[in-house]
């Protein structure tokens, strides 16, 4: 399959860092293939990409939400889960039987009730509008 998210996820690096992107930001494809049989997992083709563009660069994978490694990945129930918010209180993920589309619907399930809602948008929107939010959120922090 062709790169359809790479570089989109490689831009996010000048966007918001104002620093070039470089191959030290993302994973290489054996870090990715090993930490993915470690977890034991399949994953979307846009998750895939984005480990390759950013899977590597703290200010993305660690900013108020927590990507998970791609040896933490883990399936729970009918969801592979990936992300989690910094209070724990969140967490999200694919449907199992949406991993063979290259750019599935974001799950998040509310962890004191167990519930799960459609983000209503696929990885690579929910993702665009979580930094988006992520770095207005602290441009607002520091100009305070």
């Amino acid at each position: 399959m062709a790169d359809m998210f790479l570089e989109k996820f490689r831009s996010l690096v000048p966007k918001y860092l104002e620093d070039q992107w470089n191959e030290a930001d993302g994973l290489n494809a054996e870090e990715l293939a090993e930490g993915l049989a470690h977890s034991g997992v399949s994953i979307p083709f846009v998750l895939e990409e984005f480990y390759l563009a950013v899977g590597n660069n703290e200010d993305f994978t660690e900013a108020y939400h927590f990507f998970f490694d791609p040896e933490e990945l883990e399936i729970d129930g009918d969801y592979l889960l990936f992300l989690e918010d910094e209070e724990e209180k969140y967490v999200w993920g694919f449907k199992t039987s949406q991993l063979s589309v290259p750019d599935p619907i974001v799950y998040r399930r509310n962890n004191a009730k167990g519930t799960w809602t459609s983000e209503e948008g696929t990885f690579s929107e929910f993702t665009f509008d979580l930094f988006s939010w992520v770095f207005e959120e602290l441009a607002a922090e520091l100009d305070h």
